[in-house]
């Protein structure tokens, strides 16, 4: 299998072929939603960073911008990496998404000049 070049293709190799259509059904479905909010503002598979006083997002966006990226990296690889073997595979690609979104923010808060 050739190595897949962009996100959706990582997601898709992990997917049995009736689930591809609810991925891209998600993918469409969160590209609208990701405008609309921040990723700090919503939560994936539960509620228990959204009943913390302090998220551990709040912590990373304390750090240098390098290591925010770092962190969000990872997050994505870990998601991507973990596919179906933790969680049911559709929740994880969300979570895969909305790191993917986290990361988004920071570039563009790096591009922006902020730190």
């Amino acid at each position: 299998m050739d190595k897949p070049q962009i996100l959706q293709d990582i997601i898709s190799a992990g997917l049995k072929k009736q689930d591809e259509e609810k991925i891209k059904t998600l993918y469409r479905e969160n590209t609208i939603n990701l405008a609309k909010q921040r990723a700090n503002d919503i939560q994936y598979g539960g509620d228990h960073y959204k009943k913390m006083g302090i998220q551990p997002w709040d912590v990373c966006d304390t750090w240098p911008i390098e290591q925010q990226i770092g962190a969000h990296r990872h997050g994505v690889l870990k998601y991507i990496m973990r596919l179906g073997n933790k969680d049911e595979r559709l929740k994880e690609a969300q979570k895969v998404l909305h790191y993917a979104q986290k990361l988004v923010e920071v570039l563009e808060k790096e591009k922006a000049g902020g730190k």
